[in-house]
C-alpha cells in the first residue's frame, strides 16, 4: 500500500518536472497501470464520452492508499489529471480553486469536501458532465481561466 502526503506529492510532482493542479496525481504516481471498471449505465456513458476525447487515457482510479482495489475511473491527458469517476457514479473534476468557486457558484457542480480544487459532477446529466470535463480539458490545452469562467458564465446564464 502506498500512503502519500500532501508534501510528498508536491516533491514527486517537482522532481518529475510535471506543473499540475493543486490536489492532483500524475498518471506516473498513481501507481499500477489496470483498466478500468464497468460503471453503472449512466456513469458508463458518461466515461465512455470523456474516453473519447483526443489523447485521453483512461485506467482504474485506485482507492486511496490501495494498488488493488479499484473505486472507479481515472482519466488523463498526458500525466495530467482530467478527472475520475467512481463506482458510484460521482465525477470528480480539478479545475483549481477559483475556477472550481465560478462553477459552483453559477450553479454548475457542487463543492467537493476534500478539496476545494475539485467540483462534483453528476454523470446523471451526461451532456453537462461531458461539458465540465471539456473545461478541464481545454484547460489542461493552455485556455486561459478567464475564458473557461466566461464560458460557465454564458452556460449558466442558459440554463437559468
Amino acid at each position: 500500500m502506498y500512503h502519500w502526503s500532501i508534501g510528498q506529492l508536491a516533491l514527486a510532482r517537482d522532481a518529475l518536472g510535471l506543473r499540475m493542479l493543486e490536489g492532483t496525481m500524475s498518471r506516473r504516481a498513481k501507481g499500477r497501470v489496470a483498466p478500468p471498471p464497468r460503471l453503472g449505465p449512466a456513469a458508463q456513458a458518461v466515461a465512455e464520452e470523456v474516453a473519447s476525447l483526443a489523447g485521453v487515457t483512461v485506467q482504474a482510479h485506485w482507492e486511496i492508499g490501495s494498488q488493488t482495489a479499484v473505486n472507479g475511473t481515472d482519466f488523463y491527458v498526458g500525466e495530467d489529471e482530467l478527472g475520475h469517476i467512481h463506482l458510484d457514479g460521482e465525477a470528480h473534476v480539478p479545475l483549481g480553486r477559483a475556477l472550481a468557486k465560478v462553477l459552483i457558484d453559477a450553479g454548475l457542480g457542487a463543492r467537493f469536501p476534500w478539496s476545494r480544487e475539485f467540483v462534483v459532477v453528476d454523470t446523471a446529466e451526461l451532456a453537462h458532465a461531458v461539458w465540465v470535463f471539456g473545461l478541464r480539458r481545454a484547460q489542461i490545452d493552455g485556455v486561459a481561466d478567464a475564458e473557461l469562467g466566461t464560458r460557465i458564465r454564458d452556460r449558466a446564464s442558459r440554463k437559468a
